[in-house]
């Protein structure tokens, strides 16, 4: 091969590279609308699948008055609309009535990529919020010398946390009525949502409480990132670095293991049960050393895990629950494989081959993954943990993490202490979540394909995993930056010198 073809050849491939790159950035333009025709049939297509695929679609919304709703935003559905407003306009209010927390949208990864490349206008102030309560926790106007971090926000142009709460949770997705999760997710990311469901304002008018309890008035200014130079360097720091979906982490980023001999007392973080982090292994090296070391308090942080594999869920209770147990009572899909809609599924066909070769149909008409129902597993006999166990659970502690909680508690030695998990206690929709692509937005929706209802559960009321013992957030708290549930943990330890 010449040079001269082989540099004609690489610059070929730059240009058509080149121009590839600007249509999909011109394709993902954020300010972008699709057509109404278009984005019915994206809903449309949407709606079948729902409806002939989700496990759960009926759980808790009666078909009638799903039905009612699909109809609904259906209509709402009368010009042309961006992918932000199709997603927090049509799909989010939808995917919400489904009361599935698995069940949500997102936006094509490239859009989100360039989403992120540029900080938006929003809200300036970021707080902890629970049902009565807002403490600022973050100012992002840095000149604002009366809010500052601790400050008791009462009302935002006049809504109390209460309206807030009542106005936003529409459009957040929760297992039943566990809508503790959608108070830690406002707390996370006030802003996102504020600026998504309700309209920026160039001026907001914030009540608070003063430090001597007066109630006072104040006009705080929208945030704009294109002012702030920080805003700028944060932006440019953060496109130089790789995605953090392709960076690879350290496990310590999704496990952790910390003891304190003199305490006798270890604290084991996971932040995931996912495929990262080799969790077995870590399982097996962190419970010989609690047996060497003789440690007879181990705190186990759920706090910030949102689920993963069940087999790394059932791999940690085998070395902390007495007596055998299973998965589930029953895991159920609506089908024994995706049809000719497996080509808008994400790995259609691989999800499709999993589900007709894992299920077997049963007299309620179900298809029933017999494996998760039928599996015994058996407490662990060597370095099984017999000391007192205290699980940190809240609103995070979901799907995969809530089957954890639920296996564990009630017995003797285990206290869950926190707040409700958001994961249902009675169960929830798992186990395979395919993405719904849909074909002309590229939106996506997560799409259970397995309705799981828990081993030996309780009621259908809705709930999520409750702690035997409730540690709610306080303001002084969140003004001293303490660990509140932790800081309880380290109490009864302290005070509870026979089980050391």
């Amino acid at each position: 091969m010449s040079n001269r073809f082989r540099h004609g050849l690489l610059f070929s491939v730059f240009i058509i590279f080149a121009a590839s790159c600007g249509t999909a950035r011109k394709a993902m333009d954020p300010a972008k609308k699709f057509p109404a025709e278009a984005l019915r049939k994206d809903y449309t297509l949407l709606r079948e699948i729902m409806e002939a695929f989700h496990p759960a679609l009926y759980w808790y919304t009666p078909k009638d008055t799903m039905d009612y709703y699909f109809n609904k935003y259906y209509n709402a559905i009368t010009d042309s609309m961006t992918r932000q407003q199709f997603g927090f306009t049509i799909l989010a209010p939808l995917t919400t009535k489904v009361h599935c927390g698995h069940t949500s949208f997102n936006y094509p990864r490239a859009y989100s990529r360039r989403k992120r490349e540029h900080a938006q206008p929003s809200f300036p102030l970021f707080m902890k919020i629970w049902p009565d309560t807002m403490v600022l926790t973050s100012n992002l106007n840095k000149k604002d010398s009366v809010l500052k971090r601790g400050t008791l926000i009462t009302r935002i142009n006049g809504l109390d946390v209460q309206q807030l709460a009542d106005t936003l949770f529409r459009f957040m997705p929760t297992d039943g009525y566990a809508e503790n999760v959608n108070y830690i997710r406002l707390s996370a990311a006030f802003p996102y949502y504020h600026r998504n469901i309700m309209e920026l304002s160039k001026n907001y008018t914030v009540e608070y409480t003063d430090s001597t309890g007066i109630e006072r008035t104040t006009t705080v200014p929208l945030f704009d990132p294109a002012t702030d130079s920080l805003a700028r360097t944060f932006i440019r720091n953060r496109n130089k670095q790789i995605d953090p979906e392709e960076k690879p982490a350290k496990w310590e980023n999704f496990r952790s293991l910390k003891t304190d001999s003199a305490h006798s007392l270890a604290i084991m973080t996971i932040h995931s049960f996912g495929n990262k982090g080799r969790l077995p292994s870590f399982y097996r090296k962190s419970f010989r050393q609690l047996r060497k070391k003789n440690i007879s308090n181990l705190v186990i942080d759920l706090r910030t895990n949102g689920g993963g594999k069940v087999n790394n869920y059932t791999a940690l209770a085998r070395y902390i629950r007495d007596t055998p147990f299973k998965v589930a009572d029953t895991v159920t899909a609506m089908h024994n494989g995706l049809g000719h809609y497996k080509r808008y599924f994400s790995s259609g066909w691989l999800n499709s081959l999993i589900l007709f070769f894992t299920t077997s149909r049963r007299d309620d008409g179900r298809y029933h993954f017999r494996y998760w129902e039928k599996h015994v597993f058996h407490p662990r006999g060597r370095n099984h943990y017999k000391g007192k166990v205290f699980v940190l659970i809240n609103g995070p502690t979901f799907s995969a993490s809530t089957l954890f909680a639920h296996a564990v508690k009630g017995q003797p030695n285990v206290l869950l202490v926190g707040e409700e998990a958001g994961g249902g206690a009675y169960g929830n929709s798992g186990i395979l979540i395919p993405d719904v692509i849909l074909p002309e937005t590229k939106m996506k929706v997560r799409m259970p394909l397995f309705r799981l209802v828990q081993y030996r559960h309780g009621p259908k009321d809705g709930r999520g995993v409750m702690p035997d013992l409730y540690v709610p957030p306080t303001v002084s708290n969140i003004r001293n930056d303490r660990d509140g549930k932790m800081d309880r943990v380290m109490e009864i330890i302290k005070d509870s010198p026979a089980i050391q």
